[in-house]
C-alpha cells in the first residue's frame, strides 16, 4: 500500500514565546514519575472500572483474522452506493510474486465492471472496512467508516427558513454557471499566503499589506441581487458575457 494523497499543510512547532526556544513532549509514567523513551511504551485498553489491560503486539498477531495478511473481498456494489461521507484516505495497491496474478484478475474484473469491491482488510491494529477500484490501471483502496461510524442526519435540525422561488432559480443558475471549471487549476490561496509571511519575517522584510475588509452593512442583504452578480462574475471569468437567462 501506497498513499495515493499527500498533505501540503504549513506545520507548527510550539514554542517558548519569551525566548523562541522549542517546547517539547516528554512521555512520563505516572506511577513513578520516569521519563520513558519509545520502546519501553505498550499499549493498553481503560476498562469501565479503570483498570488497564495491557494488549502486546503478540496479542494483535494471535487473533484469527482472515484479513490480518490478506485484503479479503466481500461483496461487489454499484459505485453510487458508496455515499461519499463513507469514504477515507486512499491508497495505490502494488503487488508482486504469487500476488501479481490475482492482483492482475482482479484489475480486469473491476475495470469490466460497473461496480466496486467492498473489502475487509487489517491496517494499524484493527481491521478496516475499504473499497476496491481501478484509477489508470492502478488498484486503488479507500479506506471507509463502518456503517455504525456514521451518525444519523436525524440528530442535526435542518434551519427553518423562507426561500423563495426566485431565490432558488438565480442560485440554480449560478450553478449552472460553474459548472464544468478545471478542478486541476484550484490552489490552496491560504498556503500560498502563509509562505509569503514565513518566507517575509525569516528574511525580515515587512509582512505582506492585507485588503481592507469591506464595512459591514447594516442593510437587508438582498439575496437575489447576489446571486446575479456571482453569476455574472463566474461568466466573466469564463470569457461568456451573455446576461444570465
Amino acid at each position: 500500500m501506497f498513499p495515493a494523497t499527500e498533505s501540503h499543510s504549513i506545520s507548527f512547532l510550539q514554542i517558548h514565546t519569551a525566548d523562541g526556544g522549542r517546547v517539547r513532549y516528554r512521555k512520563v509514567c505516572e506511577d513513578d514519575g520516569e521519563e520513558l523513551a519509545q520502546e519501553e511504551i505498550g499499549r493498553g485498553y481503560e476498562t469501565a472500572t479503570g483498570t488497564l489491560v495491557p494488549v502486546t503486539d503478540a496479542d494483535l498477531d494471535a487473533m484469527p483474522l482472515p484479513t490480518a495478511k490478506a485484503i479479503e473481498i466481500v461483496t461487489f456494489v454499484p459505485t453510487e452506493s458508496i455515499g461519499p461521507i463513507q469514504i477515507g484516505a486512499s491508497s495505490y495497491l502494488a503487488a508482486e510474486g504469487v500476488a501479481a496474478k490475482p492482483y492482475e484478475l482482479l484489475r480486469r474484473v473491476l475495470q469490466r465492471s460497473a461496480q466496486v469491491a467492498v473489502a475487509k482488510f487489517a491496517w494499524h491494529n484493527r481491521e478496516r472496512l475499504g473499497l476496491l477500484r481501478v484509477i489508470d490501471d492502478v488498484i486503488v483502496l479507500h479506506a471507509m467508516l463502518w456503517p455504525d461510524e456514521i451518525r444519523s442526519t436525524d440528530q442535526f435540525p435542518v434551519p427553518d427558513a423562507a426561500v423563495s422561488e426566485a431565490e432558488v432559480d438565480a442560485a440554480v443558475a449560478l450553478a449552472e454557471t460553474l459548472t464544468g471549471l478545471d478542478m486541476s487549476q484550484m490552489r490552496d490561496e491560504y498556503r500560498a499566503a502563509l509562505e509569503e509571511v514565513i518566507a517575509a519575517k525569516a528574511t525580515g522584510e515587512r509582512l505582506p499589506v492585507p485588503k481592507p475588509a469591506e464595512p459591514a452593512s447594516a442593510q437587508v442583504v438582498d439575496l437575489i441581487a447576489m446571486l446575479e452578480k456571482s453569476v455574472q462574475d463566474a461568466k466573466a471569468i469564463r470569457g461568456d458575457d451573455a446576461p444570465p437567462e
